[in-house]
């Protein structure tokens, strides 16, 4: 019972965190912080500890003698050769210079993040095609796990494709979603697994797929780290095929334990398919699991849509608009009067009747300005961001028969400028025809650390219909496009039952559509990877080559001449010896010199490396990412190989994810924040949200190493209020901050709860 109370309580940012945090270079409005002190910690914390599997009993007696306190919480011996442990933060350092520990991560949480896409990624034109046993290509005996919130597997569309499967929150062979008298249901693994495999009335990828449910995610749709590397064990253990993980955090790293477990899933023949996340569209907003090197990281695309782009009467600016999911599409045909009416409340909404409401995201849920708006006899709502960009959102609990709508916040504020010049203004819904865009909710990589190219592929994640208990909906976000790719390689290993993950992995990169944005403008590699998916080519492919992306990692400006070597493999899988060519970049810069093999034959079944050399002189080169494609020819179809490398260090964030709750005590508090770089100083200044007066540091510490550090504060001496706090971290002479309002006190932490569950 204190285990899963445990875990219960590292649960997610957006509970207690008045507004989304967003990364800023600096922040102009408040005073200059004082200088730090020096700081000690005495707070616990749950970490994965990496050792040998043969040396686990003696690390585990070793560590227990000279940390009495610590507590072994799971053990690992599959995906993750280690165990958790709760340790105080102060023996962290102990713990890592043991002899025999590999390395120490802290835990960390996880959420999740039809008709027309399956046709659309050219599942229709292989259904007559036949696998070896002469049956058609519809995923038959390949068994797929959802590692996800479980499923409804009463559902007629999945009934008959349903296994088995476990559920490790509440340990049990039930792994059912959460139902409404356990709070918190959930919809996400069914829906999920609806487009891998539904077989009803609606038709998935591989409909005759089987399905395996690991219910890693509970009530709201949380889980913690042992509970994902628990669901991949385990999936593993019953010798699943495929593994698809529509989730993820906000952790950057490629040493993740949930990345390192999937790595090492695909190094046991298990094909895994992970979301890419929905924090985009900047640079390095991929999380973890995403970051795996070996699995498949799935971004998201459009499918063929009428996309609604809404204008003000007589303005030239165009809007595109994201529907809400759980209410009514943006499908408005009239103009009708806009008004703004601030956070959403009742007393803002007096005006509303036959009006298109315009109000701001924050304090409230998405499904109370919804039902305010509804009530006051409003046509719609739009909700603008309230941090930079674009966001996708959901309403909790029963669908809505009411139109809802997300915008950008720079959008929002634009339109709320054209109602203060002018206040009775008409909005005007247009629609365009619109397919294999990038979403902008996609999140984009590259890796920090090792600079890799992620996501590896993109899929439709936009408004796709799937399965739900006991209906239908639709959803956006790209934990509805790794499906996609789920389901597609169920049947490139239906058709090819011998090839390995990494080759489904090339069939797909290789023969990715390479896509392009409104302005005809090729998307680049960390946002796209190699393209949308088209599994009916992937499964024709006579030619396979991977990596199918590489990177070529960084290079200071004042770096003298310096060579970079990379092997490509390539296969030939056509019944004739084959003559291949590879064609370096045509378009490269001063500064870059590349040397490949002009030509060369593999016979028919074999394979052969060859080496790509690039010889580069930094000095000559700009500051920032430089990208483009190495061709392969000599297939049935012309592969392109994406590939980037860094002048000077990248400007990644040097602070992210943080997230700040309740502890277990009632003066205790949790925080926890991922520095992808280390940082020489980090911590937490507390300033008055009215004054911008600075107060105190709420905590503080000098040389963290990279990763994930998670806190907790006991005696906090503060009186019950909001608190505006920037979190900043410091690391090679470049600060960056985030600024989030926190709650201290029971009533106000009630209230948080309670008012940001879908924020």
């Amino acid at each position: 019972m204190k285990q899963r109370r445990l875990v219960a309580v590292i649960v997610i940012v957006q509970l207690v965190i008045l507004a989304l945090t967003s990364h800023t270079a600096g922040a102009s409005q408040f005073p200059e912080r004082p200088p730090l002190g020096e700081i000690q910690g005495e707070e616990k914390q749950i970490v994965m500890v990496e050792v040998s599997q043969k040396n686990m009993d003696r690390v585990i007696k070793k560590i227990q003698k000279a940390i009495p306190e610590s507590n072994v919480r799971k053990r690992f011996k599959l995906v993750y050769s280690g165990f958790s442990l709760e340790v105080k933060e102060k023996d962290v350092a102990q713990l890592e210079k043991m002899t025999g520990v590999t390395r120490v991560d802290h835990v960390m949480t996880y959420q999740t993040t039809i008709d027309d896409s399956v046709p659309f990624i050219g599942t229709e034109n292989i259904r007559n095609q036949l696998d070896r046993d002469g049956e058609k290509l519809t995923g038959k005996g390949v068994k797929i796990a959802v590692i996800d919130t479980g499923i409804d597997y009463s559902h007629p569309d999945l009934k008959p494709n349903f296994k088995g499967g476990y559920d490790v929150v509440d340990n049990d062979k039930d792994p059912m979603e959460t139902m409404p008298r356990q709070g918190g249901i959930t919809i996400h693994g069914t829906h999920v697994a609806g487009i891998i495999a539904a077989n009803g009335k609606i038709k998935g990828v591989a409909p005759e797929a089987e399905i395996y449910a690991y219910r890693a995610l509970g009530p709201g749709g949380q889980g913690t780290t042992e509970q994902v590397i628990e669901s991949i064990e385990r999936a593993v253990e019953d010798e699943v095929d495929i593994i698809n993980l529509s989730l993820g955090n906000s952790v950057n790293g490629p040493d993740w334990p949930t990345s390192v477990a999937l790595d090492r899933a695909v190094e046991l023949g298990v094909v895994a398919v992970t979301s890419n996340g929905n924090s985009g569209p900047n640079m390095w907003t991929v999380g973890s699991p995403g970051t795996s090197t070996k699995a498949i990281s799935v971004g998201a695309s459009s499918p063929p849509l009428k996309t609604p782009y809404i204008t003000i009467f007589g303005e030239d600016r165009e809007i595109s608009v994201n529907s809400m999911s759980g209410a009514l599409p943006w499908n408005l045909r009239r103009d009708h009067p806009l008004m703004f009416a601030g956070l959403g409340r009742k007393e803002d909404m007096e005006d509303a009747a036959g009006k298109i409401v315009l109000v701001r995201r924050g304090i409230i849920p998405f499904a109370e300005k919804a039902r305010n708006a509804m009530e006051s006899g409003a046509k719609g709502l739009i909700i603008y961001n309230n941090t930079s960009g674009p966001f996708m959102g959901a309403i909790d609990g029963d669908p809505l028969q009411f139109p809802v709508a997300t915008i950008s916040k720079e959008d929002g504020e634009w339109m709320r400028e054209q109602l203060e010049e002018k206040q009775k203004r008409q909005i005007r819904t247009i629609f365009r025809h619109e397919e294999d865009l990038l979403a902008p909710f996609s999140s984009r990589g590259p890796v920090t650390h090792t600079w890799e190219v992620k996501p590896d592929v993109v899929a439709p994640g936009v408004s796709i219909d799937s399965t739900i208990p006991k209906g239908y909906l639709g959803l956006n976000g790209t934990s509805m496009s790794a499906p996609h790719v789920a389901g597609a390689a169920a049947l490139i290993k239906q058709a090819h039952p011998n090839w390995s993950p990494e080759q489904i992995k090339a069939a797909l990169m290789n023969t990715g559509k390479q896509l392009f944005d409104l302005e005809g403008k090729p998307y680049m590699p960390h946002e796209q990877g190699a393209g949308r998916i088209q599994v009916d080519k992937a499964v024709r492919t006579d030619t396979l080559v991977y990596p199918g992306a590489v990177t070529f990692g960084k290079w200071a400006a004042d770096d003298r001449r310096e060579v970079k070597r990379v092997k490509l493999t390539v296969e030939n899988h056509s019944d004739t010896v084959k003559k291949y060519y590879v064609s370096p970049p045509l378009d490269a810069p001063d500064g870059v010199q590349w040397k490949v093999p002009f030509s060369f034959e593999i016979e028919a079944g074999e394979k052969k490396e060859v080496e790509v050399v690039m010889d580069i002189f930094p000095a000559v080169l700009k500051e920032g990412i430089h990208h483009g494609d190495i061709f392969i020819k000599g297939g049935s179809e012309e592969i392109r190989v994406p590939y980037l490398f860094f002048i000077e260090e990248p400007d990644y964030p040097r602070v992210m994810a943080f997230g700040f709750e309740r502890g277990d005590s009632v003066d205790s508090y949790r925080y926890e924040v991922y520095l992808p770089g280390g940082a020489s100083e980090v911590g937490i200044a507390l300033y008055d949200p009215d004054t911008f007066k600075f107060i105190k540091y709420l905590d503080a510490k000098k040389d963290i190493g990279r990763g994930l550090l998670e806190v907790e504060l006991e005696g906090v001496d503060l009186a019950n209020g909001v608190y505006k706090a920037l979190v900043f971290a410091e690391q090679d002479g470049k600060e960056d901050t985030l600024e989030t309002m926190i709650f201290i006190g029971d009533e106000l932490h009630s209230n948080a709860d309670k008012n940001n569950r879908d924020e």
